[in-house]
């Protein structure tokens, strides 16, 4: 059983790695909210399945709670990230 939850741990760390570099781009430069929203709700409902009985039950509330916890950690480094410089249109 430890053997189980330590390979998806190691397998969710390595696929929220990939796509935490994903994040980001020209047209949405602070999206940290939505980004950690969905990492938080992917992590925790990975760890919340793993863990007791009620599998489903722990993996919604798992979810829930990790996108609460990832949107608040993404939101204060979107406040801390500077806002970009307005170009003026085409370059």
């Amino acid at each position: 059983m430890r053997k189980n939850i330590l390979h998806t741990l190691i397998l969710s760390s390595a696929t929220l790695a990939l796509l935490s570099g994903c994040t980001g781009n020209e047209l949405a430069p602070n999206n940290a909210t939505q980004t950690g929203a969905v990492t938080g709700a992917l992590a925790g409902s990975i760890i919340g399945y793993n863990t007791g009985h009620g599998r489903g039950t722990n993996a919604a509330i798992g979810g829930l709670l990790g996108a609460a916890v990832g949107a608040g950690i993404g939101n204060a480094v979107d406040d801390s990230n500077a806002q970009p410089a307005q170009t003026g249109g085409w370059q």
